[in-house]
């Protein structure tokens, strides 16, 4: 999605697309999964004065326009990346923390069983899946990989 979709899209909404809100929507689109840290100090490359409370009001208003999304990767912050691109789970490896998108399809068996069983609607983009990827299981990975 381009910047003038962007604009027109918060415009048709009637938001504007204010330089800080731009910057923040191209930091989130360049970094793809990124922390509100990460993403204050790419903005602030451009802009010094952005701070990390406008970055997480910022973050919260184009999360309720579909614009963001963001998953829990781990324990620490959430990660943010543009809503368009957010049709995959996230499979993080334990060892070397390596993110592997995985497309929803991969879990659809799983998530037909919880509905016909539990009536349960599964988003599974929203969590990450934690385990060991094929290089840490194998023994292959270097250390700090």
């Amino acid at each position: 999605m381009g910047t003038s979709d962007w604009q027109s899209d918060l415009r048709a909404r009637g938001y504007r697309l204010t330089p800080q809100r731009q910057l923040v929507l191209e930091a989130v689109d360049k970094l793809e999964h990124s922390t509100p840290d990460d993403i204050l100090a790419e903005v602030r490359r451009t802009a010094g004065g952005v701070n990390i409370s406008t970055v997480y009001r910022t973050l919260e208003l184009l999360e309720e326009l579909n614009l963001v999304s963001h998953a829990h990767l781990g324990h620490g912050a959430p990660t943010y990346h543009l809503a368009d691109r957010h049709h995959h789970m996230h499979l993080v490896c334990r060892d070397c923390t390596d993110v592997i998108e995985a497309d929803l399809s991969e879990a659809e068996a799983f998530t037909q069983r919880l509905r016909e069983r539990f009536g349960f609607e599964t988003d599974m983009r929203h969590f990450a899946i934690f385990g060991r990827c094929e290089k840490c299981a194998a023994g292959t990975a270097e250390p700090g990989e």
